[in-house]
C-alpha cells in the first residue's frame, strides 16, 4: 500500500507534511513517525501538516498531530496544520486544538483574502 503522507523541505526551512486520503488507527503511526523523521533529519525552524488532500481523520490522527506537535516542539519548532477542510476545522474547533496547531479566524481569514485577493 502507497504512503498517504509525503514529506517536503520548502526553501525556507520549513517542512512540509502532505496528508492524502484517510488517518485513522490504521496509519495515524505512520502520520506521526512521518512528522518525526521530517524533524530529525531536517531540524526545521517550522513544520506544517498540510491536511488540504485529506479525506478523513478520526481521533488517532489527532493524537498523531499531536505526537508531531511535541516532536516539533522538542527542537524548537513552529508547529502548523494548514489548509483543513471546513469539517476538519470544525473537528480541530470543538477539540479546542485549532490554536493549539496555529489556526485561528484571523489567519484563515488574511490567507483567503490573499489567494483570492478579495
Amino acid at each position: 500500500m502507497e504512503s498517504s503522507f509525503r514529506r517536503t523541505l520548502a526553501d525556507d526551512g520549513g517542512a512540509t507534511i502532505i496528508v492524502a486520503g484517510e488517518v485513522d488507527f490504521s496509519n495515524a503511526d505512520e502520520l506521526a513517525d512521518c512528522v518525526r523523521a521530517a524533524v530529525a533529519e531536517w531540524s526545521p525552524s517550522v513544520v506544517r501538516v498540510d491536511l488540504g488532500a485529506a479525506s478523513f481523520i478520526d481521533s488517532s490522527g489527532l493524537g498523531a498531530l499531536i505526537e508531531g506537535y511535541r516532536a516539533a516542539g522538542e527542537v524548537g519548532a513552529a508547529f502548523l496544520v494548514v489548509s483543513p477542510s471546513p469539517s476538519f476545522r470544525r473537528v480541530l474547533d470543538v477539540t479546542g486544538l485549532c490554536e493549539f496547531f496555529g489556526l485561528s479566524f484571523d489567519n484563515e481569514t488574511a490567507s483567503r483574502t490573499q489567494a483570492t485577493g478579495a
